[in-house]
């Protein structure tokens, strides 16, 4: 059996998922001024992000400790995180903010990882047991 047929691969991308929104949402919010200084970013952007970050962990934790996740809530993980990386894609190409240097790179680095995170959840989900017919 591979490490992508497992079956706990698909609770351990979604505590890592889980984990690293906990770890940024924190430091985009203990560190917001200084953050949006290096990056670039607005001040505004840099705390809501950390209080959506935050709020995802909460959803991903709940989730990862579920016995048997229901598919549906593993979608709002998945679309979640496509969303959060289509939003990342948008701002790097958008004119409406200028970010650093440092902000680009932040910004590719969530489009290439979030949007990988999204990737192994789908992929893990689609090897999950369909539920039984009642």
């Amino acid at each position: 059996m591979s490490v992508l047929s497992s079956p706990s691969f698909l609770r351990a991308v979604v505590w890592f998922d889980a984990a690293t929104g906990v770890l940024l949402g924190a430091l985009h919010l203990a560190l917001t001024e200084t953050l949006a200084e290096w990056l670039g970013l607005p001040v505004g952007l840099v705390s809501a992000s950390g209080l959506a970050l935050l709020a995802y962990a909460v959803l991903a934790m709940a989730i990862a400790s579920q016995r048997n996740t229901p598919r549906s809530l593993l979608w709002l993980l998945i679309v979640g995180n496509a969303a959060w990386a289509l939003a990342s894609l948008a701002l790097l190409l958008s004119s409406a903010i200028a970010p650093s240097v440092w902000g680009q790179a932040y910004l590719v680095v969530h489009v290439v990882s979030v949007g990988l995170l999204a990737e192994l959840q789908w992929f893990g989900m689609r090897r999950l047991p369909l539920p039984a017919m009642a």
